[in-house]
């Protein structure tokens, strides 16, 4: 059984992953095989463990943290594939510890960490497809979703709280909402102009789950090539608050503020300035985006 490297942020979670990882350390040895461990506090340092990683031949990786870990590493192995375009791709899974955990929902990965740990032992490699955001001059990857707008404003509330609770993305939703004013934009599907007016919120989904279990794109799928696209119109805060419900079982995509559509390019511009990013839960400002599906980019044990 060929070496695993892990990724350990010990702070996910409100520092879970570290108190997990004397749980989860013997169980993955057992499972897996001979462990790497790196541990890491910060994105930046994600890239070196991984390219030591890849010189030392090792060809699967598993990060324990959330969704911030793993838009690290998607964006790390990215680059990777990118400058050694000839190489066999390095595997890629991912255990949940962290606050929001979407990325798990939508795969469907147990939450209760040892029943993780058996199902990413038994996952298989499969193509995954990646979005890649280029916004005035800077180039993002993102494996689950990226947002444009409210969502934006909501991950910077979150990841100011020290503490995270069940209930604090719904909290910092209402919020946002109440003091958020809608950004007008105009946005192109696939070369098509697409929308042009307020909006309080344009999201490019890969996967199905953003917001701590909010089903914003319920019928995403991380192999089919496309974009689920769900722009919010700039319709009034009380209907949208009355409405806020129906995200979480996936029926929000009939309401007539919601605008629903699939494809590969969409390009937002912001008619005011700039606009608030969530990227798989972190946060960045940009005036000029473009979202590019990239199929099939990385291969995740799924």
């Amino acid at each position: 059984m060929s070496k695993t490297l892990i990724i350990l942020n010990p702070r996910a979670g409100s520092g879970r992953a570290g108190k997990a990882w004397t749980e989860l350390e013997p169980l993955l040895w057992d499972l897996l095989g001979e462990l790497v461990v790196a541990i890491t506090g910060h994105p930046d340092e994600v890239a070196r463990h991984l390219d030591a990683a890849r010189q030392a031949g090792l060809t699967r990786v598993i990060s324990i943290g959330g969704d911030g870990t793993n838009h690290a590493l998607v964006n790390a192995l990215a680059s990777l594939n990118e400058r050694y375009p000839t190489e066999t791709p390095m595997v890629y899974g991912n255990l949940p510890i962290g606050s929001g955990r979407d990325w798990a929902r939508h795969q469907h990965i147990p939450f209760d960490i040892k029943a993780a740990a058996h199902w990413i032992a038994n996952a298989q490699p499969t193509p995954t497809d990646v979005g890649l955001l280029t916004f005035d001059g800077h180039r993002e990857h993102f494996l689950n979703i990226a947002s444009a707008g409210l969502s934006g404003v909501v991950a910077q509330m979150v990841n100011r709280m020290p503490v995270r609770r069940p209930w604090t993305f719904l909290e910092a939703t209402v919020r946002g909402l109440l003091t958020h004013q809608p950004d007008v934009v105009q946005v192109q599907l696939d070369g098509q102009d697409w929308y042009e007016g307020k909006a309080y919120l344009v999201a490019v989904a890969n996967g199905s789950t953003f917001g701590h279990g909010m089903k914003i794109a319920p019928e995403a799928q991380t192999n089919d090539g496309l974009f689920d696209v769900v722009l919010v119109k700039g319709a009034a805060k009380l209907t949208l608050l009355m409405a806020l419900r129906r995200v979480y079982d996936g029926s929000h995509l009939t309401h007539p503020a919601v605008q629903f559509g699939r494809g590969k390019l969409l390009r937002v511009r912001g008619q005011r300035g700039e606009i608030t990013l969530d990227l798989d839960g972190e946060s960045a400002r940009g005036k000029e985006l473009a979202f590019q599906m990239q199929p099939g980019l990385l291969h995740m044990l799924g």
